[in-house]
């Protein structure tokens, strides 16, 4: 505003002087405005949207708040299923959306030809196995049941939890898109059952065991306690299912969204409540953009030759 005082202590020359100098300092201020607002979000809005699936979570208040001291005010926009937010975000209804993992942002990007991409990491929830009848993975009996998530994403990475402990044999070895056809079923010791994701806690009792989601597993009480069998979030090949921020390719350098990440990832009040929300069962992590980017990559083309 140093340009404009000037003006405003110049002799006074009649009206038409002083509406010249409303009109220059209102084109200032309003240029200032506007530059101001871009800084806030690559929407051009001073709020921030970002969605979620699952906004009571404690720890979301917790962010909202850290990001308020940081002077960015975010408004969460809460969906009730995770087909919901990609679109969002991709039409613009949300400049962010935090709810997923790499593989399920990759086989969105490919089926809808979007361009959304991770901009930071949040945590790996692994994929835990809970039982009513055993407490360990060698219990199981030939012919026993297990329930697992049928979303394509989650359907693979059970199978592989379930391979990895010695539960089922998958032809080739499987990979991130392997599914019920994909199972030796002669070399296995359990047959598998697709349910809905939500209603694989609810329907525990009625199986031998069964593979749920962190969120409903909280939600029906279970908690890390409970796992006989989860997959290994150290390993290298679990990065595909490291949970992130995702934006759209245009707006991935936005100095404000970036700032998002790092409040998130380094307010320990929030990183603590993300794994109590768990039950314990997530681990907090900081990958590389670059890294997270290439995993995108290389799973849409995974994604591609699978399709």
């Amino acid at each position: 505003m140093t340009d404009a005082t000037p003006l405003i202590d110049a002799p006074k020359k009649g009206p038409g002087r002083l509406i010249a100098i409303i009109v220059v300092v209102v084109l200032v201020l309003a240029a200032v405005g506007i530059g101001f607002a871009v800084s806030r979000g690559g929407s051009g809005d001073e709020t921030v949207r970002i969605g979620v699936v699952g906004k009571s979570d404690p720890y979301w208040q917790t962010f909202v708040d850290a990001a308020a001291d940081e002077g960015i005010d975010v408004e969460l926009v809460d969906f009730g299923s995770y087909e919901q937010p990609n679109p969002a975000l991709t039409e613009g209804e949300v400049d962010l959306n935090q709810f997923q993992h790499i593989v399920y942002l990759a086989q969105y990007d490919v089926a809808a030809d979007a361009d959304l991409v991770p901009i930071g990491s949040t945590a790996i929830y692994p994929l835990p196995l809970y039982s009513e009848q055993y407490t360990d993975v060698s219990d199981f009996q030939k012919g026993d049941t297990i329930a697992v998530p049928d979303d394509a994403s989650n359907l693979a990475r059970s199978l592989l939890v379930l391979q990895s402990n010695g539960l089922i044999e998958l032809k080739g070895g499987g990979d991130a898109f392997s599914g019920i056809n994909d199972i030796d079923t002669e070399a296995s010791t359990v047959q598998v059952t697709p349910v809905a994701a939500d209603l694989a806690a609810t329907s525990l009792p009625d199986f031998d065991g069964a593979i749920i989601n962190n969120e409903y597993a909280t939600k029906a009480g279970l908690s890390s306690e409970d796992v006989i069998a989860q997959d290994d979030p150290n390993d290298p090949a679990a990065l595909p299912y490291v949970n992130v921020f995702a934006a759209r390719e245009a707006d991935e350098d936005d100095e404000t969204y970036k700032k998002l990440v790092e409040i998130y990832q380094d307010t320990q009040s929030v990183t603590d409540g993300v794994v109590e929300n768990s039950g314990g069962t997530a681990v907090t992590v900081k990958v590389p953009v670059a890294d997270l980017r290439s995993s995108l990559d290389d799973t849409r083309e995974l994604v591609e030759q699978n399709g």
